[in-house]
């Protein structure tokens, strides 16, 4: 944001104060005001302005304030659309009026408001556009000076001054953007799906997701903080989904989010003519509108509870727009892999990569087509998983594709017809992760990363001995960190593909006297 110097604050009283000749500079046009005058009747020409009859202004009058309403709560009115430029209160009057960088904020503002009742403190207030085309206060009042100086260095990406200790953004409990991970992400979790539970509380404004540190993460903005406040409340700690999909909720420093594009990745809920962004697949609106119904059963539903694993992945991925609801052709759990290295790619890789998102149980690698191959996990939230997390990887040197395929299941070759082992049947294998309900690995799945975490690791083997097996897998051990058990492990890899490498070629090797070694992406950095 500019700098802080052409900003003024005023906190005035009452309407003969809102008028009074040391508010505004011997220059101004009063008109724009007053018409001119400058008694009581002013107060009733504020009262009467009307959105639909004043043309359209970087001013907005709000009216109907909740008593005590702080300059922060105003502020976060107009955080959403924009810089916010100046702020006078009109406390005993339950009025203030807000100045926006723009005219075209503005109007996206008044815009928005006009379609969702804006609230502060739980109370509807009414904003429109007011007849002043600028405010010009003093800067009298060193609180409200101080609020709009802290929300132009946050929104600029600076450091408030010394001594700002308002409350907003930069004290937890203001901000009304909010922080979410996601922990023990075994099913996809969708923008859709986060804007269903969070607009439980108010009005959802915008949300960006990323991954970082290996985690599925979101930054979502109410239209107020103290909104903000009553989600993290009632959310933080809670499972999307059974036992899985933790939320993990925290205050974020940003006052205001900046979104370019609308699509699965970040949506502004305030300018839906916002681009889908080169390469971004826009989000169709029929299949986020299929989402829209409540479930009973789910955190989408009520608050608090979880949702069935599998009708609940089964939709989060339909509001993404990638698979069809349950029911519908597209919903079977057969991915189709390509552009693979058909050199070194066998059944048993696959099996062994695509099983650490879901059990998977046949693998067909294409007879005219050998750099490509049919994957058949055990239902369609295994294949969204192993699909968003493993499209783009890097698998013997290239980068692989991951799509579903149009085919329900894996056929395997006739009696007697051999099929030179590309096709193989893991249906009953013992590999599998998923088989026992409530396994500790529902809650370790995580994105092909650096660090690989092992354990059923024998008492005597070293440090040395693992560093070696895994330098000889193909790559450089970059660094290691036992537990304190020694039966569990860290190792990190210098990158993910030789991470990748090293899981295929090691998990499940005999470490001897029958000790199966257990090999897994962690979302830890040692």
């Amino acid at each position: 944001m500019d700098g802080i110097g052409d900003v003024a604050v005023g906190v005035k009283r009452g309407s003969d104060e809102l008028l009074s000749s040391s508010l505004y500079n011997s220059s101004s046009d009063m008109s724009s005001i007053s018409d001119g005058t400058s008694n009581g009747s002013d107060s009733k020409k504020l009262r009467v302005e009307d959105r639909m009859e004043a043309a359209p202004s970087r001013v907005l009058h709000i009216r109907k304030l909740p008593n005590e309403t702080t300059e922060t709560e105003v502020i976060a009115l107009g955080l959403p659309f924009g810089k916010v430029t100046n702020i006078l209160t009109l406390k005993g009057k339950n009025q203030a009026f807000l100045e926006l960088g723009t005219e075209e904020a503005a109007i996206t503002m008044v815009n928005y408001y006009s379609t969702v009742t804006p609230h502060v403190r739980n109370v509807p207030v009414f904003i429109q556009y007011s007849n002043h085309k600028e405010l010009k206060t003093d800067a009298g009042n060193q609180r409200a000076q101080a609020v709009l100086q802290a929300v132009s260095a946050v929104q600029g990406g600076g450091t408030p001054t010394s001594g700002s200790t308002v409350d907003l953004a930069l004290t937890a409990a203001s901000s009304p953007v909010l922080r979410i991970i996601i922990d023990n992400m075994f099913y996809p979790v969708t923008l859709d799906v986060l804007q269903q539970i969070f607009s439980k509380f108010g009005t959802v404004m915008k949300i960006i997701t990323f991954t970082k540190n290996n985690q599925f993460q979101a930054l979502l903005q109410f239209n107020d903080p103290s909104t903000a406040q009553q989600a993290k409340i009632a959310l933080d700690g809670q499972n999307i989904y059974n036992s899985c999909c933790t939320l993990r909720i925290d205050y974020s420093k940003l006052v205001n989010l900046n979104v370019k594009y609308n699509n699965d990745k970040s949506r502004d809920y305030t300018r839906p003519e916002l681009p889908a962004g080169d390469g971004q697949p826009a989000v169709d609106p029929n299949m986020a509108a299929a989402f829209q119904g409540k479930d009973s059963s789910s955190l989408l539903g009520k608050i608090p509870g979880a949702l069935s694993p599998l009708n609940a992945a089964a939709a989060a991925a339909a509001a993404a727009g990638r698979v069809a609801l349950s029911g519908h052709s597209g919903s079977s759990g057969v991915l189709l892999a390509s552009n693979l290295n058909e050199e070194m790619v066998t059944p048993q890789s696959l099996f062994t990569l695509f099983g650490v998102y879901g059990d998977c149980q046949r693998v067909k690698i294409l007879y005219n087509k050998k750099d490509s191959a049919l994957i058949q996990m055990a239902d369609a939230n295994q294949a969204q998983l192993a699909m968003s997390h493993l499209n783009g990887q890097k698998m013997y040197g290239k980068v692989i594709r991951v799509t579903l395929s149009k085919h329900t299941s894996v056929q395997l070759p006739r009696d007697g017809l051999d099929d030179q082992g590309l096709t193989k049947d893991f249906t009953n294998s013992p590999l599998h992760r998923f088989k026992k309900p409530g396994s500790k690995n529902f809650q370790n799945i995580f994105p092909p990363s650096t660090t690989l975490h092992l354990s059923n690791i024998p008492a005597d083997v070293t440090e040395e001995d693992l560093r070696l097996l895994f330098s000889n897998a193909g790559g450089t051990v970059n660094a290691f960190k036992f537990f304190q058990d020694h039966k569990m492990a860290l190792l990190q890899m210098s990158t993910v593909e030789e991470a990748i490498q090293g899981l295929i070629d090691l998990h499940n090797y005999n470490m001897g006297d029958n000790h199966h070694l257990r090999v897994s992406f962690s979302k830890s950095t040692i």
